[in-house]
């Protein structure tokens, strides 16, 4: 296998009917590193909306459990990644956003928003850091792949193609991003965690790299001073450097799914997928029979 074969084959697949397949690809053979770490940036962007950093931090989750909930958050939509809609799995990952959501008052423009980010977060990522940029199969591919995701998980006013995600985000943040206490904590509670692992002198490296990843709304929004331009000129040039160095790798054979992250720490016997996430309410008390405290299982 040569180093575009798989390209080719995304090629000779049509992105609006093999849109699983050609995300598959993408996500877990052509990107794997990438699409985690893009991943990543995508819901961190979601903290700078004040409604939705204030909600993630009035839970507590994303700042007392912030391991869990980024673990929670990976496996839950890599399951249906790997698995695709029509699968077990893959309808019981998204009954689990499902149910978690409506546990709470979120509007359907934050959550169609939320939606955006997967797919042009991920995109512009490649475009800048990938070993190649991403072919016109693979937008589309990406955009359909989000389409079905979001009506499964009943968002509505979803855009249609790729470009339209990206200027559905851009106009979401211009008009949205701001201050907010809650987000600022959820930022800071996520560098930390992102820091942690690694080996602990290396933490404040880590960090300020993390930093100059962000772009100045971003950083506007949470009140961090603005890297300095040699920080940000090493930072994007090192993953430059990487994706040359990648390039010249033979192609990955099999496929590497997010769940296989040394980042997930908290599952290290297997997990339940229909487990995952936080249970309120009288989805709680379902969960544990009938009681509502939960007494462990």
């Amino acid at each position: 296998m040569k180093r575009f074969d798989r390209l080719r084959e995304i090629q000779r697949l049509d992105p609006e009917n093999d849109f699983l397949r050609i995300y598959q690809i993408t996500s877990t053979l052509e990107f794997p590193w990438d699409m985690t770490r893009a991943l990543e940036l995508a819901l961190y962007r979601t903290y700078a909306v004040p409604s939705i950093g204030r909600l993630l931090g009035e839970t507590g989750e994303f700042v007392n459990r912030t391991q869990k909930r980024y673990d929670d958050t990976t496996l839950l939509l890599d399951a249906v990644v790997e698995h695709g809609f029509d699968t077990t799995t893959g309808r019981s990952a998204i009954r689990r956003i499902n149910q978690m959501h409506r546990s709470y008052d979120i509007s359907n423009d934050d959550m169609r928003y939320v939606l955006c980010t997967f797919v042009a977060v991920p995109g512009r990522w490649l475009d800048r850091y990938g070993w190649r940029r991403v072919s016109e199969h693979e937008r589309r591919a990406m955009a359909a792949y989000y389409r079905t995701l979001g009506r499964h998980m009943g968002i509505q006013g979803i855009p249609e193609s790729y470009d339209d995600f990206g200027r559905c985000l851009d106009e979401y943040e211009d008009a949205h991003f701001g201050w907010d206490e809650d987000g600022r904590a959820v930022s800071d509670a996520t560098l930390d965690l992102m820091a942690s692992w690694y080996p602990a002198p290396l933490a404040p490296l880590v960090r300020g790299a993390s930093k100059a990843l962000l772009d100045e709304p971003l950083l506007r929004a949470f009140r961090y001073e603005s890297p300095h331009p040699a920080a940000r000129a090493l930072v994007q040039g090192a993953l430059r450097a990487r994706a040359k160095a990648v390039r010249l790798l033979p192609p990955r054979r099999t496929p590497h799914h997010a769940r296989q992250n040394p980042e997930i720490k908290g599952y290290p016997n297997g997990y339940d997928v229909a487990e995952l996430g936080t249970f309120h309410g009288s989805q709680a008390a379902k969960r544990l029979g009938a009681c509502p405290v939960p007494h462990g299982r």
